[in-house]
C-alpha cells in the first residue's frame, strides 16, 4: 500500500475508534471528542450553500409579500373603479347605438327626399323645355320675350321625423348652455 492510502485508512480508523471508545466526562464532552478535530472543506461548503439558500429564501419571501400586498390593493381599489367605468361605458355605448340608428334613419329620409327632388327637377325641366320650344317655334313675337310660367305642381312634404322627438328642446338648451359655459 502507498503511504497516502495508509494515512487515509489510518485517519478513518482513528475516527472510528474515537466514536466507538467510551468517552469519560459529560455527554457534551463525549460528543465533542467524537467530532472530527477540524471541519473539513466539505462542511464549510455545505454551510455556505445553506447560508446562501437562506438568503435567497428571505428574498423570495419578501417578493411574495410585495406581490400579495399589490394584489390586495388591486382587488380592493382598482377593480371597483374598473367596474364603475364599465357601467359608464355601457351607458355611452347605448347612446352611441341610438345615435347610429338615428343617423341611419336620417340618411334614409335624405335619400328619399333627394330622389323626389331629382324627379321634380326632371319633370319641371321637361315641361319648361317643351313649352319654350313650342312658343319659340311659333312665330309670335310677344311670346318670345315673355317668360311663361309652367304649370305649377304642388308638392306635399312627406311625413318624416321631428328632430324634437329625438332631441328635446330643453335638452338642447342645456347642452348649449354647458358648451357656452365651458368655452
Amino acid at each position: 500500500m502507498s503511504a497516502g492510502g495508509g494515512r487515509e485508512e489510518g485517519s478513518a480508523a482513528v475516527r472510528l475508534q474515537r466514536l466507538l471508545e467510551p468517552a469519560e466526562g459529560s455527554g457534551a464532552q463525549r460528543f465533542a471528542l467524537r467530532l472530527p478535530p477540524e471541519p473539513g472543506e466539505e462542511v464549510k461548503e455545505v454551510e455556505e450553500t445553506i447560508e446562501e439558500m437562506l438568503i435567497r429564501l428571505d428574498e423570495f419571501c419578501g417578493v411574495t409579500d410585495v406581490i400579495r400586498s399589490d394584489t390586495s390593493r388591486i382587488l380592493d381599489e382598482t377593480i371597483p373603479v374598473i367596474k364603475a367605468k364599465v357601467v359608464e361605458m355601457n351607458i355611452i355605448y347605448a347612446k352611441v347605438d341610438k345615435l347610429e340608428a338615428f343617423v341611419k334613419m336620417v340618411g334614409h329620409h335624405v335619400s328619399f327626399l333627394e330622389e323626389q327632388v331629382l324627379q321634380a327637377e326632371r319633370e319641371h325641366n321637361f315641361v319648361s323645355h317643351a313649352v319654350r320650344r313650342i312658343l319659340q317655334s311659333a312665330a309670335i313675337p310677344s311670346f318670345k320675350n315673355k317668360h311663361i310660367p309652367a304649370t305649377q305642381h304642388t308638392y306635399n312634404l312627406p311625413e318624416l321625423y321631428k328632430t324634437e322627438d329625438y332631441f328635446p328642446v330643453n335638452h338642447i338648451c342645456v347642452s348649449l348652455n354647458t358648451l357656452r359655459d365651458a368655452c
